[in-house]
């Protein structure tokens, strides 16, 4: 069977199986884990069950575990993937009880450790950056880039769609771009939180049958997507190609910064809640929430493009590319951070 059809399976699986799995999570929440809307930075109105993220994750793990049926890899493939769910069983479970504990939730402190945890196991199996020297930069940057990434989502995650939506896009992202290189596991692994993220928006959208994807989906989704990041070539082409994950994954890198910046220039934690989100700064200039994650989903693809590019291009023109999408996020920000909140 060709691999591009192992990994149209790999989706449809993961779709039909994330699909499936959310209505008994949301069960699983109404019983155990509601998120009460308490003011401050909420912006739901009624209890919404928690738990998306173990449909997400149970859906990942199984399409992964039924298309090893179907296919040989190659040696060491096992032993890395090994790897990939060590990491993300940490960062869910992390998840999940932060998602229990609430409203108070678990401290920064602690988050951090088992997210750095969580990293330390990926580089134990021997997924790292490859492109620094020496050795340890590598991987200290690594642990940064992972713990990082898996907050970005965290943070992002504040309008319904929005995390899974952003997940989904840059998943069919790092699959398109993986392709060349020929790493089956990044492929698959990507194949897989594709149609896991996608078949959970359905429900995330309903009005009747609402449920969050929690702090556990979230943290999953996000270090899922960092652990692929650093586990594939990008060009060959010029040397900027192993930047190409910063356009990718830019839509939620970009409002962990935005919300930090804010945050610090009026005095307060980064780590604090607030409103200052770009999602909920265009709401407020009159923009429906479907339009924006609808619009969000369509600058990441647009990235994706860009990030493509950049790996296929030579090193000015690639450069050009970088500058250009930094300076659009720039106009953005001035843009949106007039906005009263």
């Amino acid at each position: 069977m060709s691999p591009w059809k192992l990994y149209l399976i790999t989706a449809a699986a993961a779709f039909a199986a994330s699909l499936a799995l959310t209505p008994l999570a949301r069960a699983l929440g109404l019983r155990f884990v509601l998120d009460t809307p308490s003011g401050g930075v909420k912006t739901h109105k009624n209890p919404t069950p928690l738990l998306g993220g173990l449909a997400i994750a149970a859906a990942f793990i199984i399409s992964l575990s039924a298309v090893r049926l179907f296919t040989s890899f190659p040696t060491g493939t096992l032993h890395t993937l090994r790897g990939f769910f060590a990491g993300a069983v940490i960062m869910l479970l992390l998840g999940l009880v932060d998602d229990i504990k609430k409203p108070s939730g678990l401290s920064v402190a602690t988050k951090f450790a088992f997210q750095i945890a969580a990293a330390l196991v990926l580089v134990h199996y021997g997924v790292r950056i490859r492109f620094i020297q020496p050795d340890y930069l590598a991987v200290a940057l690594t642990v940064v880039w992972v713990v990082g990434v898996a907050n970005a989502f965290n943070i992002i995650d504040i309008m319904d769609g929005l995390c899974a939506s952003q997940a989904a896009a840059a998943s069919l992202g790092f699959l398109l771009i993986a392709l060349p290189s020929e790493d089956l596991y990044v492929n698959f692994a990507a194949a897989a939180l594709l149609g896991a993220a996608a078949g959970f928006l359905p429900h995330n959208f309903s009005r009747r049958r609402k449920i969050f994807a929690g702090d556990c989906g979230s943290l999953f989704m996000g270090y899922t997507l960092a652990a692929l990041s650093v586990s594939t070539q990008y060009s060959h082409t010029n040397p900027l190609g192993v930047y190409a994950p910063l356009l990718i994954l830019a839509v939620p890198i970009y409002d962990t910064f935005f919300v930090s910046f804010l945050r610090i220039r009026r005095g307060n934690s980064p780590f604090a809640g607030s409103k200052d989100h770009y999602a909920l700064r265009l709401e407020k200039m009159g923009f429906s929430r479907h339009e924006i994650v609808a619009w969000s989903a369509v600058v990441t693809m647009g990235l994706v493009l860009c990030a493509f590019s950049a790996t296929q291009l030579p090193i000015w023109p690639a450069l050009v590319v970088y500058a250009a999408d930094a300076a659009a996020f720039a106009l953005m920000s001035v843009k949106i951070a007039r906005v009263e909140m």
